[in-house]
């Protein structure tokens, strides 16, 4: 349901998921090159990762890889403050620079977070930073490509999803979960501007089809489901939907180590109205069933939810060549997630349905385009 919770959107290590634990701030966006007005996709995102295992040995001088032959060798954690930006499209591409925890500072105020590191900061309203990479290939466990890319954002976050209980204050101290979601921006508007490998790319708030959401806890999802959009067209009536966007994610929610397999949250704020599809609300009666798969050329995902008053069939879909398999590495060192499906340019069409009396009435078909989408899983 829409309603707006920037404690939710605090950062989180704390307790055992300072030595165990990652958190990160997303956001997703479209620009318009400024030279030949060309449409591209961008995402940049603040991932944070076991604080409390700052390098001690050089006085936190320096960031520690996962993924690095001698973490691997003598068996330590990651610990830093990666991040991440890139864009999608046939040239797409991920840019991650590490940084130490002794130059970062986050706060958790009463207006939001605030993140500063050298060249980068980040807040609920704005964002900042630039990333040079030029040596990936010699450099494996960076998990990423050369390139360069440099924003400066404001940031409007019209539309939050916030799933409710389940990340709540109470199962937050708990550490009940093992990854909690708020998208305290599913619709967000951007504005100001990115440069990327040198081409500087507009970013209008009309146009960025934004969105904003983050993640925390000790390890990933799998599967690992995400589906969004703010670039909604009605079928039945031909018109925009100004004030609409939707949400999906997931995949196997483990609370107090136990799975709950293929479970999913949604919301379709459709007009101004909430239609949400939460398993946590069990009142509800919600019940989902979903297949994603990936052919020789796309990733292609079905979802269905059913509530006692609402029904949500989504059918998306995404070119593998505008897509990336994004890296991440786990708090625990581990490299689990080897085929994270990740783009930002798909579309597909959703059917939303109304329950009343026994009776279920198509409230609309909508095509959506611009839309974030996921998809991966690994053996257990």
């Amino acid at each position: 349901m829409n309603k707006h919770d920037l404690s939710r959107n605090f950062w989180m290590l704390d307790g055992s998921f300072a030595k165990q634990g990652y958190d990160w701030w997303w956001h997703s966006l479209t620009g318009i090159n400024e030279k030949t007005g060309q449409e591209k996709a961008f995402f940049v995102e603040y991932f944070t990762c076991n604080p409390a295992l700052a390098n001690k040995k050089d006085g936190g001088q320096t960031p520690t890889l996962g993924q690095a032959p001698e973490s691997k060798e003598k068996g330590l954690k990651p610990s830093y403050l990666m991040v991440k930006c890139g864009w999608w499209g046939q040239d797409a591409n991920q840019l991650h620079q590490f940084i130490p925890w002794k130059d970062v500072s986050i706060k958790n105020e009463k207006n939001g977070f605030q993140l500063q590191a050298p060249g980068f900061s980040a807040s609920d309203t704005h964002i900042t930073g630039k990333v040079e990479i030029t040596d990936s290939v010699n450099h494996p466990e960076w998990m990423c490509g050369d390139g360069s890319m440099e924003w400066d954002l404001s940031i409007e976050k019209d539309v939050a999803f916030n799933v409710g209980y389940g990340a709540s204050k109470i199962f937050r101290d708990l550490k009940a979960f093992e990854m909690y979601w708020h998208a305290e921006g599913m619709k967000s508007r951007f504005q100001g501007y990115i440069i990327a490998n040198g081409q500087k790319y507009i970013i209008k708030k009309e146009t960025s089809f934004g969105y904003s959401d983050k993640n925390w806890g000790c390890n990933f999802t799998s599967p690992w489901v995400w589906l969004s959009s703010n670039d909604l067209v009605s079928k039945k009536t031909g018109k925009r939907l100004e004030n609409s966007v939707f949400d999906i994610g997931g995949g196997c929610p483990k609370v107090f180590g136990i799975a709950l397999k293929r479970k999913l949250l949604s919301d379709f704020w459709y007009e101004g109205k909430s239609y949400e599809f939460n398993f946590s609300k069990f009142w509800t009666c919600c019940r989902t069933k979903f297949d994603c798969k990936e052919t020789e050329d796309k990733i292609i995902w079905y979802v269905r939810q059913e509530t006692k008053k609402a029904i949500m069939e989504t059918q998306m879909e995404c070119p593998k060549s505008q897509m990336l398999l994004v890296n991440y590495e786990s708090p625990d060192g581990k490299k689990r997630h080897t085929r994270l499906w990740n783009g930002g340019t798909g579309y597909g069409n959703i059917k939303l349905y109304k329950k009343s009396f026994g009776k279920t009435e198509l409230l609309d078909e909508i095509e959506a385009k611009h839309a974030g989408c996921e998809w991966g899983e690994y053996e257990r």
